[in-house]
């Protein structure tokens, strides 16, 4: 049955061609037994048919001609004495389908039809003997099944139009959520892209002067060479297995992602090891905590840790050999503070000056970037006296300050 219903879905003016020629066939019998009909009004009523059958088979492939074709043979009927025929139900149908159109003028013409067809049938046909009350009640039996029809298909139209906006909406949904998934991913690749340079930059330089400082003491102190290369091999694997966990994230063949090595995020508290191994590097740094450390939102003791992270990195590129650093954190009732300062040489002006301090213009705009993500503050720049100092807020809250 629902194979049926589908088929005559996909197939509307055959339906309405079958309907069409049964009703045909019933009018021509019905006129062929009829007797002592001139040869005028039988013309009429054979010509009449022909053209309502074709409007009842063609009202949904070309509804405003058939509205006028079934206009011309109600006129017809008028003009040649033809009462009625089966066939007129044909104007009905037109009156519903032009209604459910999209062509507004087109079915104010046809209700208008409609609304006239009753007036013309009593006008030439007068009901003989009866009184204005029934001639009333005839107008109303005539007219009702015209109105019912038009307001029908203008239901019908309503209701379509209605269709077709929540599926355009549900459609321009469906476009904004993919545009919304396609931004997602950008801003997880930017983010991601960031934790590489932090990664590669920090680890790298750490395996540099670790490598440098091992050719230099290699043949006087070997045991010194020794400790370097084990520092260069610990941190080379430091670096693989957070390259690894970032680069699991671009995965996109299915099941990639199963059974991967991947490592936490970086926190406040291995802020310590990370001050450990730059001055195993040969960097000084002192580390201050001030204020009573508790649990931060993983995203603020990230970039907490990023932060520092790039700067002791920047200090080893640009403070010189000489230079010293130091970093405090400082746990208020409503954030966490950083400062991390230098003595060095710092970089040059135009660097730091264009948002970046890493040689690439990365550095300080990769800060920027993390921290206004979390709502934080970040103020970096020269310090008075020589070297460069970054000072970071990162409130608690999404937004605070």
């Amino acid at each position: 049955m629902h194979r049926l219903y589908d088929f005559l879905r996909r197939h509307p003016t055959g339906v309405d061609t079958f309907w069409a020629l049964l009703l045909l066939g019933i009018c021509l019998l019905a006129a062929a037994e009829e007797h002592g009909t001139s040869a005028v009004r039988r013309a009429v009523i054979v010509g009449t048919v022909v053209a309502l059958s074709l409007v009842i088979a063609l009202r949904r492939r070309a509804p405003i001609p058939m509205l006028f074709l079934a206009i011309a043979s109600g006129l017809a009927q008028l003009a040649g004495n033809v009462q009625g025929t089966l066939a007129d139900i044909a104007m009905l149908a037109i009156v519903y389908t032009v209604a459910s159109g999209h062509v507004r003028w087109a079915s104010r013409a046809a209700l208008a039809a409609g609304l006239a067809a009753p007036v013309l049938f009593l006008i030439r046909w007068p009901l003989v003997g009866h009184g204005p009350g029934q001639t009333v009640i005839a107008f109303a039996f005539l007219t009702a099944p015209f109105v019912l029809a038009w307001v029908l298909g203008d239901s019908m139209r309503t209701r379509r139009a209605y269709w077709a906006q929540l599926e355009e909406r549900a459609a321009r949904l469906e476009k904004d959520r993919e545009q919304q998934a396609r931004m997602a991913v950008t801003a997880e690749r930017a983010r991601i892209a960031r934790e590489l340079h932090d990664v590669v930059a920090h680890n790298v330089s750490v395996m540099v002067v670790q490598a440098d400082g091992a050719a230099y003491v290699l043949d006087a102190s070997p045991e010194q060479a020794k400790q370097a290369l084990e520092t260069i091999s610990g941190t080379g694997r430091q670096a693989l297995a957070e390259m690894r966990r970032l680069l699991g994230v671009l995965r996109t063949e299915e099941g990639a992602t199963e059974g991967g090595d991947y490592v936490p995020q970086p926190d406040v508290e291995q802020i310590g090891d990370l001050v450990e191994q730059v001055r195993g590097a040969g960097l000084p740094v002192q580390y201050e905590v001030e204020g009573a450390p508790r649990p931060l939102p993983s995203g603020v003791e990230l970039t907490a840790y990023r932060i520092v992270q790039e700067a002791l990195t920047n200090t080893r590129k640009h403070g010189g050999p000489e230079a010293g650093a130091s970093v405090r954190l400082t746990y208020f009732d409503d954030g966490l503070g950083l400062l991390v300062e230098d003595d060095g040489r710092g970089a040059q002006h135009e660097l730091y000056e264009s948002g970046g301090a890493d040689g690439m213009g990365h550095g300080l705009i990769g800060m920027r970037e993390r921290v206004g993500m979390v709502g934080g503050t970040l103020d970096a720049g020269p310090r008075p006296g020589g070297g460069f100092r970054i000072s970071v807020l990162l409130p608690v809250k999404p937004g605070g300050r």
